[in-house]
């Protein structure tokens, strides 16, 4: 029964044209392509390669069961159930879709205009970020992108006044009502403050020792194109979070260009190099601080 099957299945396909047949190959290799790329390095990989596996043997086991007139009520069942897998499915991966659509409204970011007209916040970030850094004051500051956070927004203080290095000194300074939270800039202007960030796994955390600023740096950024400053109150680390993976410490002399850079003024190529060699350098600090403790 089965080999009849494939023999009528290899039949069919040779009344198509071949190039019908290889633009629909190349179609789906790009879809599952893209999705492998997409849930790689997330929870979500792991879930749907065991989902995979459950539905392939559940597949063939039906199928040679039920060849001929034989278990037709268990085929009948499995035909149903595989609707209920498809709303599972949804269910599972409901972060990793939400993501997914977030980001079909970006733009792509490369180019140098959007960090030459932000050139004084940046500076004002980065100063601010390195006094907080000397004084060991926790801070987490979120540069807005092309994916809208006035959800976020509406749950803070709204301030809308324009960044200085003084302003963001004062919202971080312990005792202050809105330091614990986290600031939030819309091209020059402080938006909000006491803005309450959703935190990421802590499996998806590169140190499980990272505390909640850090959690809440990747959390957001994973859902978002948001660029995210984080000053380590224990330490006084200063790391940037971006797609959800959370760079090296920089240094004081580094931060403002850091922060240019991802921004957009430089070319992507150079870019993903450059984040790849932050994570390796992440890898290695964070190796490195376990050994002394």
């Amino acid at each position: 029964m089965i080999f009849d099957r494939l023999s009528d299945l290899l039949e069919r396909l040779g009344s198509y044209p071949v190039w019908e047949i290889g633009t629909e190959l190349l179609l789906i290799w790009i879809v599952v392509f893209a999705l492998v790329r997409f849930i790689q390095g997330t929870r979500a990989a792991g879930v749907l390669k065991g989902l995979l596996l459950v539905l392939v043997i559940c597949t063939l086991t039906v199928r040679l069961m039920s060849a001929g007139d034989s278990f037709q009520r268990l085929a009948f069942l499995f035909d149903r159930l595989l609707a209920f897998f498809a709303i599972v499915m949804v269910v599972v991966f409901a972060p990793e879709l939400r993501r997914a659509f977030s980001r079909l409204g970006e733009a792509r970011l490369g180019g140098t205009g959007g960090a030459r007209s932000l050139g004084s916040v940046v500076d004002h970030v980065a100063e601010a970020s390195i006094y907080l850094s000397r004084q060991r004051f926790g801070a987490l500051i979120v540069l807005e992108r092309r994916v809208g956070l006035r959800g976020l927004i509406q749950g803070g203080t709204t301030l809308d006044s324009e960044v200085s290095t003084p302003l963001l000194q004062t919202i971080f300074f312990p005792g202050s009502a809105l330091h614990d939270l986290a600031v939030i800039i819309r091209g020059k202007r402080v938006v909000a403050a006491g803005v309450q960030l959703p935190l990421a796994d802590a499996a998806d955390m590169p140190d499980p020792m990272l505390g909640s600023r850090h959690r809440a740096a990747v959390g957001l950024s994973k859902e978002t194109d948001s660029l995210v400053v984080i000053v380590s109150e224990e330490t006084g680390a200063m790391r940037i979070s971006e797609r959800g993976r959370l760079s090296r410490a920089y240094q004081e002399d580094e931060l403002a260009g850091e922060i240019r850079r991802r921004l957009g003024s430089v070319a992507e190529p150079d870019r993903r190099l450059d984040e790849d060699k932050d994570e390796s350098a992440l890898d290695d600090e964070l190796s490195s601080s376990g050994a002394q403790a």
